[in-house]
């Protein structure tokens, strides 16, 4: 029978500031700007206007997945989500990588159909219209700059409207090229560089949300240095069953054994020990159990492929 000293130590911060406002100006500027865009897309007979508009209708929805997130991230544990709800988060991450690329690819495949139909373009309403939506999604995506380099949901949202700017310009650049020299292929053509363009620029945050959500160890976050640091502890002589994982996308959790022959080394050092996880490698939630190692009978959980 093994018997364990258990010592759980849990620090909780809740980093970043409160982006509503900034989500609530995004969705009310793009709503404003789909409904525009839509309807000059008709008139103008313009396919990049109309996949443009469809692209940002899907900003609208993502900036209100990722708000959502934001709010039930901050609910308070319950007797059922003992986390509370902070992995929503990454869900809507998540969400959000997977809209853009279906999003997108429905865009590539209607340019693709137009290169071997041309469809007349009014390519000055094209490019006011797209220029407007440059001004709209730049200023979205600057609402969520600052916060997008410590949380993956504001850098979804911020890539999202990132995105869009490139879409936009990419229109406006097709808008001046048609006008200049009336080729109609160009606009298509256009929307189909756009696309592989945001693929290429959303796949890093498809296998940050998909690590995330399979627990895996958080980027920016070296797990052999981690194990290093809790293994130079002093009394400390072993160490197993380590895991680190997200919480969300702005806070890490740990958990790991820690044997201690000397026995158990007290409040003191232990909040210490994750003061030190927490300034030095950003985990902001440890549990940490001590092991004394006093008996033949070793924890089950020490051989590495365990779980």
């Amino acid at each position: 029978m093994i018997e364990p000293m258990h010592a759980n130590a849990h620090r909780h911060t809740h980093a970043g500031l409160d982006y509503g406002r900034a989500f609530a100006i995004g969705i009310a500027l793009n709503l404003v700007y789909v409904l525009g865009e839509a309807i000059g897309g008709i008139f103008s007979g313009s396919l990049a206007l109309l996949a443009d508009a469809g692209h940002n209708l899907g900003d609208v929805l993502s900036l209100s997945l990722s708000w959502g997130a934001a709010v039930l991230s901050r609910r308070r544990p319950s007797g059922r989500f003992t986390y509370g709800l902070r992995s929503s988060s990454i869900l809507a991450a998540l969400a959000n990588a997977i809209i853009l690329l279906v999003v997108t690819g429905g865009i590539a495949w209607e340019a693709l159909w137009r290169l071997g139909h041309p469809v007349p373009v009014a390519s000055t309403m094209v490019i006011w219209v797209a220029a407007a939506g440059i001004l709209v999604n730049g200023l979205t995506a600057l609402l969520f700059a600052s916060g997008s380099q410590r949380d993956l949901n504001l850098k979804s949202a911020f890539l999202h409207m990132a995105a869009d700017t490139a879409v936009t310009a990419g229109v406006v650049a097709a808008g001046v090229a048609i006008a200049l020299t009336g080729w109609l292929w160009l606009d298509p053509a256009v929307s189909l560089i756009v696309s592989g363009v945001i693929v290429i620029g959303t796949w890093g945050l498809v296998k940050s949300a998909i690590g995330l959500a399979l627990d895996a160890v958080p980027e920016g976050i070296d797990a052999a240095a981690v194990r290093a640091h809790l293994l130079s502890t002093p009394g400390v002589t072993g160490l197993h069953d380590l895991h680190i994982w997200g919480m969300s996308t702005t806070e890490t959790a740990l958990t790991c054994h820690l044997v201690m022959p000397d026995g158990h080394p007290g409040d003191a050092m232990l909040n210490g020990i994750v003061q030190q996880l927490h300034h030095r490698f950003g985990i902001h939630h440890a549990t940490i159990q001590i092991e004394l190692a006093d008996t033949e009978e070793a924890c089950l959980l020490t051989p590495e492929h365990v779980v």
